[in-house]
């Protein structure tokens, strides 16, 4: 249970953790209409356990759900940094999660028509599928 860096396409920034569910909270939601939801993962393979907090935003905060604290993820995340007032911000921003066993949390997506035909409907969803660039904001929402 660790943190990695994904393989694939370096430009996308993909990240990898795994771990035990800590805590996962409420969904936040704020007067611009910009929600999410953080939770709490505890890595194991180190010598000193750490707790990372991640986030997930608008419609993926539904991802988290069918979870609980206690139990083993693996969790696929960006690195997201912004500047905001002079002070500097840094989040881990989930686009995927899955329980350790393999069995995908499943992600609700809108794709084009064109797109869903070429797949087949049991076949995995694509990364590019998994994470859209309007889900995160520059604007720190506080």
């Amino acid at each position: 249970m660790g943190l990695t860096s994904g393989g694939g396409r370096k430009d996308l920034g993909m990240y990898e953790a795994a771990g035990k569910i800590k805590l996962i909270n409420e969904t936040q939601s704020f007067p611009s209409g910009f929600s999410k939801r953080e939770f709490v993962v505890t890595t194991g393979n180190d010598k000193y356990p750490q707790d990372l907090k991640f986030e997930v935003v608008k419609d993926k905060c539904a991802m988290l759900d069918s979870f609980e604290a206690g139990q083993d993820v693996q969790v696929s995340f960006d690195i997201r940094g912004n500047e905001y007032n002079g002070k500097y911000y840094v989040n881990l921003s989930c686009w995927k999660i899955q329980a350790s066993d393999g069995a995908a949390e499943p992600v609700r997506v809108t794709k084009p028509a064109a797109q869903s035909q070429q797949r087949s409907a049991n076949a995995e969803p694509a990364t590019d599928d998994l994470r859209n660039e309007d889900d995160f904001d520059d604007d720190v929402p506080f």
